[in-house]
């Protein structure tokens, strides 16, 4: 394989400082840049996300696209992003956070290799925490927050 993987993912937003809020309260990732992209350029705020990625967060006066939100898969070009979780036990921590937080139910989908669940952050975007599956194949595919009870 040529790549180490994703490097970033370009969103826009109306509010950089609460995507600043809500990923660092979550996750805990911290903020690299906020700042003019370039002089008189819009707001880039670099919110690092993981110890080699990073969302890339432009505020441009007058752009409502973070307003637009449709179903899956109806979303365009980039429909959704997944963050993986440092381990299980920090899957099940940020699953709470999420859950306290009211961007997520709860639902934890086993999909054999990984474990998921979708949250929606406050431009309403809608993404995915990951965690290696501690029981891969040992399950059928659907519902495990029996995991997290």
């Amino acid at each position: 394989m040529q790549t180490l993987g994703l490097d970033h993912v370009a969103v826009i937003t109306g509010d950089s400082d609460a995507l600043q809020r809500f990923y660092i309260d979550m996750f805990g990732a911290t903020i690299e840049f906020d700042g003019e992209e370039y002089p008189g350029g819009p707001r880039m705020t670099v919110i690092n996300v993981g110890p080699s990625t990073e969302l890339n967060v432009f505020e441009i006066e007058g752009n409502d696209q973070a307003e637009h939100q449709t179903p899956m898969f109806g979303r365009g070009r980039l429909d959704h992003i997944g963050l993986r979780a440092a381990d299980l036990d920090q899957f099940g921590h940020i699953r709470r956070q999420l859950m306290d937080a009211g961007a997520t139910d709860g639902t934890v989908t086993d999909f054999g290799r990984k474990l998921s669940l979708f949250f929606r952050d406050p431009d309403a975007m809608e993404c995915e925490v990951l965690v290696p599956n501690p029981e891969p194949g040992r399950h059928p595919v659907g519902s495990r927050s029996d995991l997290f009870e």
